[in-house]
């Protein structure tokens, strides 16, 4: 199994902190946010590779910060692939990035876990991919408890085992408050329709479409993330979870 961390976006909603930095390379409670989302990785058996996808701008800076990671935790192999685009007129979105990874690299032999750069959880991953393990495809699901919050994301329903039975990415009138978040697991056959996804015109960036396309075709197992989510998409949360995983030790 190889991971992918999604880390190609231009993140306008945070300038100026993001003019010159990447979001996921933003210090939050000590340390980068990209950090925190690797740390998550250290005790998930069989990780190969974790590539991170970029844009242009800030492929030299995401280089770097690898290198540096790896020094210090050798048992890391890290690739940064560049998707090529330089603004956010020209991105490639971000199913149109794990398509390029995966289609570049020849990922798709085998599984690979993604989760977004700007994904912040207080656990593990280990537990999702134990439990993704064997499946065709499993998505990390989080009960945000709130019906306004819910709006902003793909609200999910689920049936007794545990799979997708519906899921509508930003509702209007939500069905419930489990938000479908950017923390997938694909096996070779998912990937595979990547192209058939994006050859049929729909929509490249927000990965959760994908989910919304592929659980009317394929079984979507689903995973309830057990300890805090946080979700950095303004200076507003940004310093939530700063506050919050300053409480935690590193």
């Amino acid at each position: 199994m190889n991971a992918l961390i999604l880390a190609a976006g231009y993140a306008t909603r945070l300038y100026p902190l993001t003019l010159n930095k990447a979001k996921p390379l933003l210090v939050v409670g000590g340390k980068p946010i990209i950090e925190w989302v690797v740390d998550n990785l250290q005790d998930v058996p069989d990780v190969e590779t974790i590539y991170v996808v970029t844009n242009d701008k800030f492929a030299g800076d995401f280089q770097a910060w690898s290198e540096r990671y790896q020094n210090r935790h050798p048992q890391f192999r890290f690739k940064i692939v560049n998707d090529g685009s330089k603004s956010d007129d020209d991105k490639l979105g971000a199913i149109g990035d794990i398509n390029f990874v995966a289609t570049r690299e020849n990922l798709s032999q085998s599984s690979l876990l993604i989760v977004a750069g700007d994904n912040l959880f207080t656990e593990s991953l280990k537990g999702f991919v134990v439990c993704a393990k064997g499946s065709e495809a499993t998505v990390g699901v989080y009960d945000v408890g709130d019906r306004e919050a819910i709006k902003k994301y793909g609200n999910v329903l689920i049936d007794d085992d545990g799979i997708i039975s519906h899921l509508e990415e930003k509702p209007q009138k939500p069905r419930g408050t489990l938000a479908a978040i950017a923390l997938y697991y694909y096996s070779p056959s998912v990937l595979s329709l990547l192209t058939t996804y994006l050859a049929a015109g729909n929509n490249p960036d927000q990965p959760g479409r994908f989910v919304q396309w592929l659980y009317t075709r394929k079984p979507v197992k689903t995973y309830q993330i057990k300890g805090k989510w946080l979700d950095i998409g303004s200076k507003e949360t940004l310093e939530k979870a700063d506050a919050i995983l300053r409480t935690i030790k590193t």
